[in-house]
């Protein structure tokens, strides 16, 4: 059996910005000093209810689910596989108790920066500051599609745009966290699936 090597920071910090932007090798070096390596388990809670968050957290492997509590149950904002960039953004931006809790699905690598710190690289670096711009608009972005998908889709249209747009998480993720993130019952869910092909 092989031994997978394990990444550096240095190789996730080209990894986190390539989608975005180009670093030069000296602003890859600045990111690489602030990440921080943890694996998780499953089940475990990444980002609890109650405090305030500190870091983005960048997935190298895994996949984590954000939710919420309302009436008693709990409800799925998000998922995020690898690639993914996860954080608490009220929590972190404005410096509040967080609400959204981050829970690994299954066991995870993780990559942690601390948003101060990564601030303060903004400040010293015209590249970060570029690459930070840049996922801020794709974040936006993607946050502005699901708001137009539940204001204008039927559930089968929010189911097939959740399957193309999240198709690992449309595989990996139980059954009931994807009907609480498409706002529909486990069984509504289960007749969409059966009928899409």
């Amino acid at each position: 059996m092989a031994t997978i090597e394990k990444k550096t920071s240095l190789e996730i910090a080209r990894e986190m910005t390539e989608r975005f932007t180009h670093l030069d090798d000296t602003d890859l070096q600045l990111l690489a000093g602030i990440l921080v390596r943890k694996e998780v388990k499953r089940g475990e809670i990444i980002i609890p209810d109650g405090v305030i968050s500190s870091d983005h957290i960048y997935i190298e492997k895994g996949l984590i689910r954000q939710y919420y509590y309302k009436n008693g149950h709990d409800v799925t904002e998000h998922f995020s596989t690898e690639g993914d960039t996860v954080m608490s953004i009220e929590s972190l931006y404005a410096g509040v108790t967080n609400h959204l809790l981050a829970e690994a699905l299954e066991p995870c690598i993780l990559w942690y920066h601390n948003y101060k710190k990564f601030i303060e690289l903004t400040e010293r670096s015209f590249g970060i500051a570029r690459y930070y711009r840049i996922f801020q608009e794709d974040d936006l972005i993607i946050t502005q599609h699901k708001a137009d998908a539940f204001r204008f889709e039927s559930s089968r249209e929010r189911y097939e745009r959740f399957v193309k747009e999240y198709p690992e998480a449309a595989k990996r993720a139980p059954l009931q966290h994807i009907a609480s993130y498409l706002l529909m019952t486990p069984e509504t869910l289960s007749r969409i699936r059966a009928g899409v092909k």
